[in-house]
C-alpha cells in the first residue's frame, strides 16, 4: 500500500461510523463494477463524477469520495478501506503500558489529561510508567506501543533546526541568512510530533533489522538516533529489513530509529554539471556544495507507453564501427558487453568525448570500479574537454554494498531532470555486473531466498526497471531524452550466464567485445557476427545508411572467405580482390583513443572504402592514409563536409566527388 493511502487512512480514523462508510460504498461499486471504473477513468469529466456520486453514494461518504476524484486517486479506494482497516486495528492494539519521561513531574490534573488521551488513542485505560530523565531540558515524551509523542524542549530545539535547515536550503541568493532566521523563528509553531519509534535487533554488514515500526513502506527512508540514515528494503510480518547509507559502526542492538515518510532521493539541476557526487548526491571533488534545483526520489515509475516516442535522432558514438554497423539512437539502450579488459569503458569513454558541442549531457555511474580507475577516467574527460557536460556518480569497490546498489537509480534519477526539461542525456552504467553482486549481498544478508547462481529471483526486476526509464519522451511531457549504455562484464565470453542473458533481453540491442580480437590488435574489438543494434538504420543519418551500405556483409564474407582459403596458394583475382577488401575493412575499423570520427568524416571514409580506395594498400600504410585523406578533405573540400554537415544526406554528385577527391589524392600520395 502506498503512503497515500495511509494518509486518507488517517483522515478518517477519527470520524465515526467511517468503516461502515466505505464497506457500504465498496459493496456499492462491487455490485456495479461500471461505477468503480467510471469514477477512475481520467478522460471523465470531474463535474459528471460528481453527480454520479450525488446520486449513488449515502450522503455521509459523498464527500470524501469527491475528494478522491478531485484528486485523481479513486483507484486508492480499495487500498484505503484496508489501510483503515489495519488503523483500526493498531489503534485497539492490546498496550497494557505507556511510558512519561519529564523533567519535572506532572500534576494530579495533567496526569489525568494525559490518561484521557491515551484513553482515546488505545480505546482502554492504560497504566502510565513515569521516568524522570533530564536530558530532555523541559517538557515531556510519550511513549505508547511504537508511537511516541515529542512535547519536550530537546525536540523544539531540532524542529527548529530542521526548520532553519529547509529556509536556508530554499531561499533566494540575495536574501540575508539573518532575516531568514529572524522570519523562521517568529513564525515557528511547536508541533507535538507523533513518530513511530523502532528499536534495532540486528546489525551488520551494512543491514539492521528493526522491530516495532509497522506502517514502513518499500524504499523510505528511517534514520537512526547517532544520525544515520537508512533504507526499508524488506517488509515483513514482525520485523523491517533496513540497508544503511554509512557505516553501521555507531549502531548497536537497541538503538533507536524514527519513520521519516519520505522516499529516498537525492537533490538535481544544473549545478551537477562536472562534478563527482556519490550515490545520494553529496559532492566528492572538493569544489564545495552544488546548488540544486529541485529533488527527485531515486526509484521512479518509467514513462508510460503513451508518454514515449520512437527511436528516430541518432546518437551518434564517434567510433566507425559501431555507427556504421550498430547504430544508436537517442531515446535506445544498447548493452556493450564482453570479457574484463576489452575497452568496454574505453567505448563509453569515446562516447561521452564525442557528444561535445552537441548539447548532449552524460552522466557516468561508477559501480564497483576501484577510485584510481574513476580519477584516470576523470582525467580523460577533463583533458578532452568533456567534463563540463559530464556527472560523475561514484560508488567505489570500497563502499558499502547499499551504495553500490543504489547508485544506478540515483544516476537515473539526475538524467531524468533534464529529461523531463527538454534536453538529451548519455547515461552510462559501468558496470551492471558488479551491481547485481551488491544486490545479492544485500538480499543474501535479508535471508531471502537464493536462487541461479545465487542471485535472487527478482534480479531481472532489479535492472528492468532501471533501464526502462530511458526513452524518447513526448513534448508534452518534456521532449527529453535518456541513452543508455550498460555495461555487463562476460566470463570467458559466456552470454549464456544469469546476468548477461537478462540484460539482453531488456536491451534493445548489444555491442560484443571479443578477447580474441582485442588481443589481435583489432580496436575496439567489436564482434561484428554477435553484436545488433535493434532500432537499427532507423537511428541512422541518410548519409550514414548510404555510406555505410554492405559493410557487414562485405565483412561477414571477408571472415568466411578468410577461414577457406588460408591454407590455399592459388587464388582466382576475383577472390584475392575480395579478401583485400576485407582486409582493408578491418583495418579501417582500427580507432585510437579518445579520437571520435564526425559523422562526415565516418561518411567519407566508408564512400572511400567502398570505391575499393584502400584495398590496394598495405596494411600497415592504411591509418596514415586514412589520417591524411580526412586532413586532404578538411583543407581542400570543405565543401563537400558541410554539405554533408547540412543535409545529412549522401546524393550520387557527393558520392562521385568524394571518390574522385580520393583517387587524386591516393596519387598524389603516392
Amino acid at each position: 500500500m502506498t503512503e497515500k493511502s495511509y494518509a486518507y487512512a488517517r483522515d478518517l480514523q477519527n470520524q465515526p461510523e467511517a468503516m461502515n462508510l466505505l464497506q457500504s460504498a465498496a459493496s456499492i461499486i462491487e455490485a456495479v463494477p461500471a461505477i468503480g471504473e467510471e469514477l477512475s477513468d481520467p478522460t471523465v469529466a470531474i463535474a459528471k463524477k460528481h453527480i454520479v456520486i450525488d446520486r449513488i453514494f449515502p450522503l455521509e461518504i459523498r464527500n470524501f469520495l469527491k475528494l478522491l476524484c478531485d484528486n485523481g486517486d479513486f483507484d486508492l479506494f480499495n487500498e484505503i478501506g484496508q489501510a483503515l482497516r489495519q488503523a483500526m486495528e493498531t489503534k485497539s492494539v492490546d498496550v497494557d503500558k505507556a511510558k512519561l519521561r519529564f523533567v519535572t513531574a506532572p500534576s494530579d490534573e495533567q496526569l489525568a489529561g494525559i490518561k484521557n488521551f491515551l484513553k482515546k488513542e488505545c480505546g482502554k485505560d492504560i497504566e502510565v510508567e513515569l521516568i524522570q530523565d533530564s536530558t530532555l531540558k523541559s517538557g515531556f515524551i510519550l511513549s505508547v506501543g511504537t508511537k511516541e509523542y515529542d512535547w519536550s524542549e530537546k525536540g523544539r530545539i531540532e524542529q527548529l533546526a530542521t526548520k532553519i535547515n529547509a529556509a536556508v536550503g530554499t531561499s533566494a541568493v540575495d536574501e540575508s541568512i539573518l532575516s531568514i532566521l529572524k522570519a523562521s523563528v517568529e513564525d515557528f509553531e511547536l508541533q507535538a510530533r507523533e513518530q513511530e519509534v523502532g528499536l534495532v535487533k540486528w546489525v551488520g554488514d551494512g543491514i539492521a533489522n528493526i522491530d516495532g515500526i509497522d506502517h514502513a513502506f518499500y524504499g523510505e527512508i528511517v534514520i537512526f538516533d547517532c544520525g544515520v540514515k537508512g533504507m526499508v528494503q524488506d517488509v515483513r510480518k514482525d520485523e523491517i529489513g533496513v540497508i544503511l547509507f554509512g557505516r553501521d559502526t555507531q549502531i548497536k542492538e537497541g538503538s533507536k530509529v524514527v519513520r521519516t515518510g519520505k522516499m529516498a532521493g537525492l537533490p538535481v539541476g544544473e549545478g551537477f554539471l562536472g562534478r563527482i557526487v556519490d550515490a545520494l548526491g553529496s559532492p566528492l571533488d572538493g569544489k564545495g556544495e552544488i546548488k540544486a534545483d529541485g529533488f527527485r526520489p531515486v526509484e521512479c515509475p518509467a514513462p508510460s507507453i503513451v508518454d514515449r516516442k520512437s527511436v528516430t535522432v541518432p546518437m551518434e558514438t564517434g567510433i566507425l564501427s559501431i555507427d556504421s554497423m550498430f547504430p544508436i539512437g537517442r531515446g535506445q539502450r544498447e548493452l556493450i558487453i564482453g570479457d574484463r579488459q576489452t575497452g568496454k569503458t574505453s567505448i563509453a569513454t569515446d562516447t561521452i568525448i564525442n557528444q561535445k558541442g552537441k548539447d548532449v549531457i552524460c552522466v557516468y555511474v561508477a559501480i564497483g570500479q576501484k577510485a584510481s580507475t574513476i580519477a584516470k577516467l576523470v582525467n580523460t574527460l577533463k583533458e578532452n574537454g568533456a567534463l563540463d557536460y559530464t556527472i560523475i556518480v561514484s560508488a567505489t569497490a570500497s563502499d558499502p554494498a547499499p551504495l553500490q546498489y543504489i547508485a544506478p537509480y540515483a544516476g537515473t534519477a539526475l538524467a531524468e531532470y533534464f529529461m523531463y526539461s527538454g534536453k538529451d542525456v548519455l547515461i552510462i552504467y559501468d558496470d551492471l555486473s558488479k551491481h547485481a553482486v551488491a544486490y545479492r549481498a544485500i538480499s543474501l544478508l535479508l535471508e531471502r531466498s537464493p536462487g541461479r547462481e545465487a542471485y535472487p529471483g527478482d534480479v531481472f526486476y532489479l535492472h528492468s526497471r532501471l533501464l526502462e526509464r530511458s526513452a524518447r519522451i513526448t513534448d508534452e511531457v518534456g521532449g527529453g531524452s535518456i541513452t543508455a549504455l550498460p555495461i555487463i562484464e562476460t566470463q570467458a565470453g559466456d552470454l549464456s550466464a544469469y546476468i548477461p542473458t537478462n540484460v539482453i533481453s531488456i536491451t534493445d540491442g548489444q555491442i560484443f567485445l571479443e578477447s580474441e580480437l582485442f588481443n589481435a590488435g583489432q580496436r575496439p574489438a567489436v564482434n561484428v557476427g554477435l553484436s545488433v543494434s535493434r532500432v537499427g538504420g532507423a537511428a541512422q543519418t541518410k548519409a550514414m545508411k548510404k555510406a555505410a551500405g554492405s559493410i557487414r556483409i562485405d565483412l561477414a564474407q571477408y571472415r568466411e572467405m578468410e577461414v577457406f582459403t588460408q591454407f590455399s596458394s592459388d587464388l582466382d583475382d576475383a577472390t584475392k580482390k575480395q579478401l583485400a577488401h576485407g582486409r582493408s575493412l578491418m583495418e579501417l575499423l582500427k580507432q585510437p583513443l579518445s579520437s571520435p570520427f564526425s559523422m562526415a568524416e565516418q561518411v567519407i571514409i566508408l564512400v572511400a572504402a567502398n570505391a575499393h580506395i584502400f584495398s590496394d594498400l598495405d596494411s600497415s600504410s592504411i591509418q596514415e592514409f586514412r589520417r591524411s585523406l580526412l586532413d586532404y578533405f578538411a583543407a581542400e573540400h570543405k565543401d563537400i563536409i558541410s554539405q554533408l554537415n547540412s543535409t545529412k544526406d549522401l546524393s550520387d554528385d557527393i558520392k562521385e566527388a568524394i571518390v574522385a577527391a580520393a583517387q587524386e589524392f591516393k596519387k598524389n600520395w603516392e
